[in-house]
This record gives structure tokens, sequence and C-alpha cells, in this order.
């Protein structure tokens, strides 16, 4: 299945929005069809891809670029929630049910994305039933995910929520080899204070530790989780 994006730009992400963890266990001329009906776009630094309060009518994958997410609080000030990178997801919950936004997102980087609306991808599950069905099953799974991320953020210890976070990325993002998890995304330590809940300085200390400990290990941008197995 050739990626019709790599037309458009050059140097975009080996991702393909037919390949993403949502179409799991699709048959070829089904994600084809998916990857065949998508729109791409590029987007400038600080241009809005959408809105808090705007009726969510459209799934996004990054190909270039990141994205903020955030929220504003009552008193105006705003809250960075996550950051998305090439190959990252937006927009998911589209698929399963009519809700609104819940933050908004905005390209810190020039940017380009493909995706679909949410009439495209109801009109592909009338004509391929089997990609409901397996959308369904693949968000079942995804809240699963999104439950053990949300615990980890409970634990006491920096350190210890932490390597949580890093565990739980490497579930999507990971490679076993003889010294532990390759973690293969590259993180700065602001994101990953961002998927920590913690301070940027924080971060620096609680890898430093991990390291200490014999947890963790780097080799170039790339964390190691050292598993003992």
């Amino acid at each position: 299945m050739e990626c019709l994006c790599n037309n458009e730009v050059a140097e975009l992400s080996s991702a393909c929005i037919g390949q993403l963890w949502v179409f799991e266990n699709l048959q070829m001329p089904e994600k084809e069809a998916i990857v065949k009906s998508a729109f791409r776009k590029a987007y400038k630094r600080g241009e809005v891809v959408f809105t808090h309060g705007d009726a969510a009518d459209k799934i996004f994958l990054i190909k270039a670029g990141k994205v903020k997410l955030t929220k504003v609080t009552e008193t105006g000030n705003e809250i960075i929630l996550d950051i998305r990178k090439e190959g990252d997801f937006l927009g998911e919950q589209t698929l399963a049910e009519h809700f609104d936004y819940p933050l908004t997102a905005t390209c810190i980087d020039d940017a380009f994305v493909c995706g679909f609306t949410k009439n495209i991808f109801e009109k592909l599950v009338l004509d391929f039933p089997n990609i409901g069905l397996q959308v369904i099953k693949n968000l079942s799974k995804r809240v699963d995910l999104l439950t053990c991320r949300t615990e980890t953020l409970t634990f006491a210890s920096i350190e210890e929520r932490l390597y949580g976070v890093l565990m739980n990325i490497s579930k999507e993002h990971g490679i076993r080899d003889k010294r532990g998890i390759l973690v293969t995304i590259p993180l700065t330590h602001e994101e990953l204070s961002f998927l920590a809940g913690a301070h940027r300085v924080s971060i620096t200390r609680a890898i430093k530790g991990l390291k200490k400990a014999g947890k963790l290990t780097q080799k170039g941008k790339s964390l190691i989780l050292i598993t003992g197995s």
C-alpha cells in the first residue's frame, strides 16, 4: 500500500493513516480505501488546526511538524496538555461519537497533515462494514491503555511516574533488545514534563535518578528502559 502523502511533500513521516493503530486488523482493500479518501493539508507555524468547542468533524494524522494541545483556564492562562509529533493522531473520538473538540490544537512548527471528515468515514463504513467493527474494538483497547497512563500519574515519586510514562509509551513505540526496551520516538525533557505532569527541571533530575538506579540508559537521543529481561 503506497502512502499518497509522499507524492505531495518530501521528507514526511513514514507513518500512513491506513497503518494507524485505530485501523489495525483491516484487509488491504479497506486500508487502500481509507488512504484514497484522505485529504492533505499544510499549515504554517502558529496556525490552529481546531479550536476548543468546535464541532469535531475531522481526524488528522500529523505527517510533519509538531502540534500543541492546549486549554485556557478560567483565569485566562493557557495550559499545554500535550505535544503531538510526526506519526501522531488527532481527533480519533470523531470516529465513534458526536462531540466537540475539548482542546485547541495549534502548530508549533510548519506542519503537514492528512485525514478525513466524519462524513467520509461514515461512507467508508457503509461501503466496508468491517472498518467500523475494527475501529470500535481498537478504540476500546486504546481506552485501556489511557487508563494505565492515568494511573501512573498517581505515583508519589516523579521517578516512578516518569518510568511508568515511558513504559506506557514503549507499548506503542518500543523495540525490545538485549538491554531492555528502546523508546523509538525522540522525546525532549519538555515533552516528558507535560506527559508526567512535572517541571522540566524535575524531569532532568528524575532521568539522572533512573540512570543511577540502573532503570534507564541512553543511546544518542533515544531512551532505553532497563527491564532485566
